[in-house]
């Protein structure tokens, strides 16, 4: 069944069942500490492995633009000390018993997740609730992972495959928070001062903005007392604050005027995207929409795969996705190719959109993309990173947790009317395009 969050609504100190527990495993518990920070475990049996994920409501959608970049940036930054752990210290910690420990930042939020063995959870719980709440945020670690970021900038540009989602979501966001690439500007990374990015930090790493969640070998009333008992000395759960709400919308701002967009680049290789806007997560649509996306570009038996590497071999790499955020997401296209088959790898991608907007897909594409959606829903859920990760999405952004059982039945329930509603509906306009390659910034495409 389909169960509503809403954690705000849940009295400080309760817990709650969630899911009875399936596809092999247990229950899914809810319990609300006080200031707001939750903590939400599913017990997997037969892993003597835990993964534990701080899941901090805070991404790039959230910087104003002096402070672009300043999540990812913060990321890197907690890992640097803490009033108790040198930089060594923190990674010698996981190291020791075989554990990982990493981060990543997205538009939405920031994630710092381990994966242990069950034993050493208690390890685990202490070194990242140490790195969210007490990181020393000290001058010198600023200007040395100044460095570090600006590395990472200069390799992502490098890559045109990577860069060029950057370029389409601007052109498509335009000024909105959702067009500004999660890793800053060279330029805002090189404005960002201490004092900025600590602030950040104070306003944006509040309990009530955080989720605790625990997936695998676990028993739930053990894992909140170990949480409590690592926050409680930071005070941070001393306050009267509910947990937040899922935020319901991202993508105000003013749209790019412009439908193209091409980065003059020296580049064996031409990178495309050619996508319109698509779904928000919450958006029942996005069944159907998942289902149209496996057709058209989800996998060797798309027709984009069929068309335009199979027939013609135009391009080694091409292939479809749908993204969604908050009452917004991205419906688009990716190809790399020669630059001399660029217009013909545009050209047939758009007669695809074109085509599968006005007649939708047919009942063996339907029956092949739901196959996909089902598969991969199934064999995901065998980690337990994976079971984490979806606990934390689930809690912080959707305030919504389907059960697996559920989940199948809505893809089974997609029919071709839904298909074909959605995709006209997404793709009636003429479609965005970014291009990075060996091109006149202002050459022109056919893309409808």
């Amino acid at each position: 069944m389909s169960v509503r969050l809403v954690a705000a609504d849940q009295p400080v100190g309760s817990t709650r069942t969630l899911l009875r527990g399936d596809a092999g495993a247990g229950p899914v518990r809810r319990t609300v500490l006080p200031g707001g920070l939750r903590v939400i475990t599913e017990s997997v049996s037969g892993v003597r492995s835990v993964a534990f994920g701080i899941w901090v409501g805070v991404g790039s959608a959230d910087e104003v633009p002096s402070l672009a970049g300043a999540s990812h940036f913060l990321e890197h930054l907690l890992f640097k000390g803490t009033r108790r752990r040198t930089a060594l210290d923190i990674s010698a910690a996981l190291d020791a018993v075989g554990g990982e420990l990493n981060a990543f930042t997205t538009k939405e939020y920031t994630c710092y997740y381990a994966r242990v063995l069950d034993k050493d959870l208690p390890l685990a719980i202490d070194v990242l609730t140490d790195l969210i709440t007490s990181s020393t945020i000290a001058a010198e670690d600023v200007e040395a992972e100044r460095g570090v970021i600006l590395e990472e900038i200069a390799m992502h540009d490098d890559d045109p495959a990577d860069a060029v989602h950057d370029e389409f979501a601007a052109l498509l966001f335009g000024d909105a928070p959702l067009g500004r690439p999660v890793l800053g500007t060279v330029a805002s990374i090189n404005a960002l001062t201490r004092g900025g990015i600590a602030g950040h930090f104070r306003r944006r790493y509040r309990p009530e903005r955080m989720v605790v969640a625990v997936a695998g070998s676990v028993e739930h009333a053990a894992v909140v007392r170990l949480v409590r008992a690592a926050f409680v000395p930071t005070g941070l759960l001393d306050s009267d604050a509910r947990p937040a709400r899922p935020r319901s919308e991202l993508a105000r701002g003013r749209r790019a005027a412009r439908r193209h967009q091409v980065v003059p680049r020296r580049t064996e290789q031409a990178n495309l995207v050619l996508g319109v806007p698509g779904v928000g997560r919450d958006d029942d649509r996005r069944f159907a929409l998942g289902a149209l996306n496996a057709a058209l570009g989800g996998g060797m038996s798309s027709r984009l795969f069929q068309e335009v590497r199979e027939k013609r071999g135009l391009a080694y790499s091409v292939f479809s996705y749908s993204t969604q955020y908050a009452g917004t997401g991205v419906f688009g296209v990716y190809a790399g190719c020669l630059p001399g088959k660029v217009d013909q790898v545009v050209s047939l991608c758009a007669e695809q959109l074109a085509a599968v907007g006005q007649q939708g897909i047919t009942a063996e594409e339907l029956a092949r993309g739901q196959g996909q959606m089902r598969g991969s829903l199934v064999l995901g859920l065998e980690d337990t990173g994976s079971r984490m990760s979806r606990l934390g999405k689930a809690e912080l952004v959707h305030g919504e947790l389907l059960g697996v059982d559920e989940l199948l039945a809505r893809i089974d329930a997609v029919s071709l009317d839904d298909v074909r509603t959605v995709a006209a509906e997404l793709l009636a306009a003429t479609p965005s395009l970014a291009v990075i390659g060996p091109f006149e910034a202002n050459r022109e495409f056919t893309v409808g």
